[in-house]
């Protein structure tokens, strides 16, 4: 299995560390990505990491995830509640496949508390702020060194 990763992010995370500080906290996306590509480094897989506020280009993304046999880490933000061509080009992913959201959604308003993505999902990080990212990739790690099972919803759904 390939050891490319990509860390896929939704609409809006490009205003991270400036929107809604009190629920997302004043971490930058590009302070998040450094960490991502420190730790990915560390843990010897190759970081894809990459925003849009396009579901287009979101599926475009998972597409070539998908060609390149890559994990996927994913916080589709808004695209979380919605996004049926995001959700049936996820379920193309047969890498490992961690959803991720900066806080905690099922705490969240009825709005934004159920994401349609996490049937596809091996696992979901919720509700521990930008750390989700890193916890994600060690996940993802492990699952690649085939330590971590896959989930039982994850591989029904597939």
């Amino acid at each position: 299995m390939s050891r490319a990763v990509f860390v896929l992010n939704g609409p809006n995370l490009n205003m991270l560390g400036r929107r809604e500080p009190e629920i997302y906290g004043t971490t930058t996306l590009q302070q998040v990505q450094q960490s991502c590509e420190q730790l990915a480094n560390e843990l010897d897989l190759v970081c894809e990491f990459r925003q849009t506020n396009s579901e287009a280009v979101m599926v475009d993304w998972i597409q070539e995830a998908f060609d390149k046999n890559a994990a996927v880490i994913i916080n589709p933000a808004g695209l979380s509640f919605n996004s049926i061509p995001v959700l049936d080009a996820l379920k193309l992913i047969k890498a490992p496949l961690v959803e991720v959201h900066i806080s905690n959604i099922h705490a969240r308003d009825e709005l934004h508390r159920h994401s349609i993505m996490s049937t596809v999902a091996n696992g979901v990080i919720a509700g521990l702020g930008v750390e989700g990212y890193l916890l994600a990739l060690r996940a993802v790690c492990t699952r690649l060194s085939e330590r971590w099972p896959t989930s039982l919803a994850a591989s029904a759904s597939r």
